[in-house]
This record gives C-alpha cells, sequence and structure tokens, in this order.
C-alpha cells in the first residue's frame, strides 16, 4: 500500500471514529447511535432562555451506561432551575430527577438510516412528566440530518398527590451537522412546539432556530446551540442557548 492511499485510509478512520464516538452533536437533538456497551458518560447540562419579563437558567446532571451497542439508558441525578423576575427577587428551585432509555433500531452507519425510539420519565415534588420520542438519522458523508418526533405529557399541581394539571406538548426538533475535522463540528438546529393545556386547548406553534457548534477532545466534549423565536409568540423565550459538557469514562 503506497503512501497516498496510506494516509487516505489514516484520515478516512479518524473520520468514522470521531462520528461514531457517540458524544453529542447537538443539544436539542438526539441521534440514533449509542453509547458503547460498559462504557459511562457524564454530561452536564445548561440552558438559558430569555423572556420579556425574566431570564431563565436551568441546570441537568446527568450520567449515561450503555448496556448494549445498542441500548442505552440515562439517570437525571438533579434539574434545578433559577430565575430572575422583573421587578422581583430571583430563586433557585430543585425541579427534578429521572431516567431515560434509548433503543437503536438501525444503525446509520449501515442501514439506509439510523432510526432508535427514546423514554424518559421525570418526577419532581409538584411535577411528573413522560416523554417518548421517535428518532431519525439520515449520514451523507461528514454530514449528518437527523429528525425528532416528540410528544411530551405532563401533570403539575401542589404535590404529587395532588396532579391535578394536566397538559402535553407536541415538538418536531431538526438538526444538520458538518464534520470539519475530527475534533470541530458545525450546523444548525431549529425547534417547533405547540402546548396542549388540558389536552383539548391547542395553543400556537412556537419555532426555534439557530447555529450550533460542536468540539471534542479525547473523551471529553462540549457542544452549544443558541435559538432564536421565529414566530411571535407572547410568553415563549424569545432566545435560548443551551450548553452540554461531558466526559465518557
Amino acid at each position: 500500500m503506497n503512501t497516498a492511499r496510506l494516509f487516505t485510509v489514516a484520515i478516512a478512520t479518524g473520520l468514522l471514529t470521531a462520528a461514531q464516538a457517540g458524544d453529542r452533536r447537538f443539544v436539542y437533538n438526539y441521534d440514533t447511535e449509542t453509547a458503547p456497551a460498559g462504557s459511562w458518560e457524564y454530561e452536564q447540562w445548561v440552558t438559558w432562555k430569555h423572556y420579556t419579563d425574566k431570564d431563565r437558567l436551568d441546570v441537568r446532571h446527568e450520567v449515561e451506561y450503555g448496556i448494549t451497542d445498542r441500548l442505552q439508558v440515562g439517570f437525571y441525578l438533579a434539574d434545578w432551575r433559577y430565575e430572575n423576575v422583573k421587578g422581583t427577587d430571583s430563586e433557585t428551585d430543585y425541579q427534578a430527577s429521572g431516567a431515560e432509555v434509548i433503543y437503536q433500531l438501525t444503525d446509520p452507519n449501515k442501514a439506509v438510516f439510523g432510526s432508535a425510539v427514546y423514554g424518559e420519565v421525570l418526577i419532581g415534588d409538584e411535577q411528573v412528566k413522560l416523554e417518548p420520542k421517535l428518532l431519525l438519522q439520515k449520514n451523507f458523508g461528514p454530514l449528518i440530518a437527523v429528525y425528532n418526533l416528540v410528544l411530551e405529557a405532563e401533570w403539575e399541581g401542589e404535590d404529587l398527590r395532588n396532579l391535578d394539571d394536566k397538559g402535553g406538548v407536541w415538538e418536531n426538533t431538526f438538526g444538520l451537522s458538518y464534520q470539519i475535522n475530527p475534533s470541530l463540528f458545525m450546523g444548525i438546529e431549529a425547534l417547533h412546539e405547540q402546548e396542549f393545556a388540558d389536552w383539548s386547548d391547542a395553543g400556537d406553534h412556537v419555532v426555534y432556530a439557530g447555529p450550533n457548534l460542536s468540539c471534542r477532545q479525547g473523551a471529553f466534549f462540549v457542544t452549544v446551540a443558541g435559538l432564536l423565536q421565529a414566530t411571535d409568540v407572547d410568553g415563549e423565550a424569545e432566545a435560548q442557548v443551551r450548553m452540554i459538557a461531558g466526559a465518557r469514562f
């Protein structure tokens, strides 16, 4: 094998290894690739949202584990929320803890497209949330495209024995991520959501879109995306930024 061919194989192997590492290339989307069997990963989420009358910061601590090469579980150790409302005092509250399961149906590196199913449950002092998702992914060499169909059910109340406020959210999320080199990825993410109060009254359609950047070095990675509201819906965040940083061990 000549030098040029060796160089080509090395570059291709490096790109494939990075693409299959399982680190997040998106923060508002999930891809269909799961963590390798026996591997652990810690993720730190930080989401900032700006509203007309307040700013909000959501923080999540998550640990993930690959049971098999197709089955992954995650544990949300704690979700915290900090709110700073204009004209009032700021406050920080514990929100919930929970778990997620992802099962890969088809591998995007071997099949025409990748697919996976996702399930999540969150339980807090005053809320319970269930969130199933269908995950789809298509690889075009260094470019990957993902789509998530999400249905969220939520119950809220004064405590877990009085969850009398119920509703749901229907979401569609999209993402594109281009691999510039084995350590750097750039793309876009978009989010569409519609709330259903009491599972009957449909709210306005809300759409967000913005750029995405992901960097990784060895076992560490950080991914960030900033979204602006493309619609004009009162009461929804005008802008939001999410960062997920993690390490696999």
